[in-house]
């Protein structure tokens, strides 16, 4: 089984999803086909390296992860394959995959050169699929692209101790259908430099002084039934590992949500004093 996975800012209003589909099954009609995201926000390519980073795992090794954001060949981002942890993706370089794979060092990078071997009326895309079909039927990254040593490094949205090591300093990176505020600091990196220090997380609002191990862990007595809680902020590490702020039990289109009742957009600096 040959498994191709897609992650786009096409949305699903128009052609564009179906039309990759097809031209993949056109080129290898075994391929299975799954979809990460096509809601992407356009040409964000912090939103799409955590999708991806959140979701790659749970495929089998040696799938492939086709990268449609912000994927235009140009002399600043040329067109790169990667195999890192066992795994194949597919993007320009565009900070995208070194988010992505941050301290792990890739197995193998190489720069996409075969675009001169395709139609004439080729878009950027159609060297996207070809590379993705190659990998599927077995293909060797080092016949589709020269090899390189380094990806394009994005430092804007790291989290950062502060020199005195008494705070860190993240950022909003993703805001999922629940409206959940998810930040960019790991559960490993917190607990680095945390080392069993009480510390509390900044919000225009109250503080937030404990990481819940899972959203039911608000309800901490048991007098009161969960639902009781419905409504109180919370912060946990997700399932991909990293730090979330959330509304228990929101409906962001009622009642609202940890973005909108906290005030927190993509972007926006999250602080955890250590105490």
């Amino acid at each position: 089984m040959s498994i191709i996975t897609l992650t786009t800012d096409y949305g699903l209003k128009d052609h564009f999803v179906g039309a990759l589909k097809g031209k993949i099954l056109s080129q290898y009609a075994e391929a299975t086909i799954i979809d990460i995201s096509h809601e992407i926000d356009p040409f964000n390519t912090v939103e799409a390296s955590y999708c991806v980073s959140a979701s790659y795992n749970s495929f089998p090794k040696s799938s492939i992860h086709l990268i449609g954001v912000d994927m235009e060949r140009n002399k600043e981002n040329q067109h790169i394959a990667m195999q890192w942890n066992d795994h194949y993706f597919i993007a320009a370089d565009n900070g995208i995959l070194s988010m992505l794979s941050q301290k792990v060092y890739p197995q193998e990078i190489v720069a996409i050169d075969i675009h001169d071997q395709l139609d004439q009326d080729a878009v950027d895309l159609d060297a996207f699929v070809f590379v993705a079909c190659h990998l599927a039927k077995g293909g060797a990254l080092k016949t589709i692209g020269t090899p390189i040593d380094t990806l394009k490094e994005v430092t804007d949205l790291n989290a950062v101790l502060a020199i005195d090591g008494n705070s860190l300093k993240g950022h909003v990176v993703y805001i999922d259908h629940f409206g959940n505020v998810v930040t960019n600091i790991s559960k490993e990196y917190f607990n680095q430099v945390a080392q069993g220090r009480s510390y509390e997380i900044v919000l225009k609002t109250k503080n937030i002084k404990n990481i819940l191990p899972n959203y039911s862990a608000i309800a901490k007595n048991d007098k009161y039934p969960i639902k009781s809680y419905e409504g109180e902020k919370l912060a946990i590490f997700n399932e991909a590992g990293y730090l979330e702020i959330a509304i228990f039990r929101s409906n962001p289109s009622k009642v609202g949500s940890a973005s909108s009742l906290l005030g927190l957009n993509y972007r926006d600096v999250i602080i955890i004093k250590f105490i």
